[in-house]
């Protein structure tokens, strides 16, 4: 632009130059005449160079202010490139460390799986020789019983004594295998300890991932889903209403609430929504309030739905806990009550508003103004010198921690022979007693009008 300035510029004195130069013209006298241009011919060129200039000034302003506009246009762009590479580069350090994690993971777990297997052999080797030792225990037994039949009551004293010796030492023998044998099943516990911790890890990580994977596709889907929203269930119960007949996971949405995934129950009389599944001991329970607030496990197999998600679902109006139980010969037994669940500020306490529909005494407290969740974090319970929590096990709705706890500790194997051992376990007091570890539980909550069906 400048340039092109400066080439008007010197075009205008070079007409200037031309029209004001002095010019000869023949004449019989040959005289000389100076010619000037006339000063309004001056001005009209100059007012016209002045407008150009100006139309030019103006196109220089308004080409500054759209560069100006791209260049904060480049500066977002290359801002929100830079993000989305950092995003990127997360994700990716993320997913290294989730395979390197499982990976690391699956080898523990196939060296406990070894060891478990070496342990097993040797377990059940000493078994065979306890079986052989007991076999010739028994021969001798005879055989000494044999000598002190024939010999009759006057035995001699050496023959006597030695009988004697001979039970002493089988009778210490038989302790020291039983010993082993004990030893045996502590070291098996703490195996299925670890496997049960290695299987928690993985459902972690498996939760994890899916939610990574879940968060990229809500990224890309937002935009679909503002423009076209899509109503959800409530619960289950309203999932079967309009026709859902299978039972599964699904996704429902309560009022007032974000969608989440539920296990569904269709029965014939409507859809339970579970809040608890106890089978096969592959979630440690023995949880802090937060876990217990958000919910923790897989809705495949074993977990706890999580509080706040219960409250979300009862909030609005009445709903009926069902709670199915079995134990270990496969007996069974099912309780119903009609409840209400407060909110965080109460601590989600749980209140009682019938008794409970079965042949079982309740062995949940019917308090008016309801109980509150305990964990060994947030001790909420009725004992003031002890943490019901911390003292059994999981999370519950403790009074004096002697009725219930179904959030207690499973027993993969035998349970163990210490009282104060087995009341760790999972329990119903009114059906099995307060120590005895059930086989499996269920709690699922549908709105108070499924009774009515």
């Amino acid at each position: 632009l400048k340039m092109k300035l400066l080439n008007l510029l010197f075009v205008f004195i070079f007409i200037c130059s031309v029209i004001s130069f002095p010019y000869e013209r023949k004449s019989e006298r040959k005289e000389k005449r100076v010619q000037y241009a006339a000063w309004d011919d001056v001005n009209v060129l100059a007012h016209g160079l002045l407008q150009l200039g100006q139309g030019l000034k103006e196109h220089v302003d308004k080409t500054k202010g759209q560069m100006r506009d791209v260049s904060v246009k480049l500066k977002v762009f290359n801002s929100s490139v830079t993000e989305l590479s950092r995003l990127s580069q997360h994700l990716q350090e993320d997913s290294e460390f989730l395979k390197m994690k499982a990976q690391s993971l699956e080898e523990r777990e196939g060296q406990i799986l070894n060891i478990s297997s070496d342990m097993q052999e040797k377990a059940e080797e000493l078994l065979r020789d306890r079986q052989k030792f007991h076999e010739k225990l028994n021969k001798l037994e005879e055989k000494v019983d044999g000598m002190m039949q024939g010999e009759g009551l006057n035995m001699a004293g050496g023959n006597h004594s030695d009988t004697q010796i001979i039970q002493w030492m089988l009778e210490a023998q038989n302790q020291r295998i039983d010993e082993l044998v004990e030893r045996i099943k502590q070291q098996q516990d703490k195996l299925d300890k670890q496997n049960i911790r290695l299987r928690t890890l993985q459902s972690q990580i498996q939760m994890r991932s899916e939610r990574q994977k879940e968060d990229e596709t809500q990224q890309n889907e937002n935009v679909e889903q503002r423009d076209s929203p899509v109503a959800l269930s409530s619960d289950c119960h309203d999932l079967f209403l309009r026709g859902e007949q299978a039972s599964g996971v699904y996704t429902v949405q309560p009022a007032d609430s974000l969608p989440f995934e539920v296990s569904c129950e269709m029965t014939s009389e409507g859809g339970w929504t579970v809040i608890q599944r106890r089978q096969d001991g592959s979630v440690d329970f023995d949880q802090l309030w937060d876990a217990y607030q958000s919910g923790f496990g897989s809705l495949d197999s074993e977990f706890w739905l999580g509080l706040e998600k219960i409250y979300q679902l009862t909030k609005d109006k009445d709903y009926v806990l069902k709670i199915q139980m079995s134990d270990w010969r496969d007996d069974h037994q099912t309780v119903k009550y009609h409840f209400r669940l407060n909110g965080v500020e109460s601590s989600y306490s749980l209140r009682i508003l019938a008794p409970s529909a079965g042949h079982l005494e309740s062995a949940l407290p019917s308090e008016s103004s309801g109980l509150a969740f305990s964990t060994r974090d947030k001790d909420n319970d009725q004992k003031n010198d002890l943490n019901c929590a911390k003292h059994l096990s999981g999370g519950w709705w403790f009074s004096n921690c002697g009725r219930s706890n179904l959030n207690g500790r499973y027993f993969v194997t035998a349970p163990p022979k210490q009282r104060h051992q087995r009341k760790q376990g999972v329990f119903w007091k009114t059906w099995r007693g307060r120590y005895y570890p059930l086989k499996s539980t269920i709690m699922m909550i549908a709105p108070a009008e499924i009774e009515n069906k």
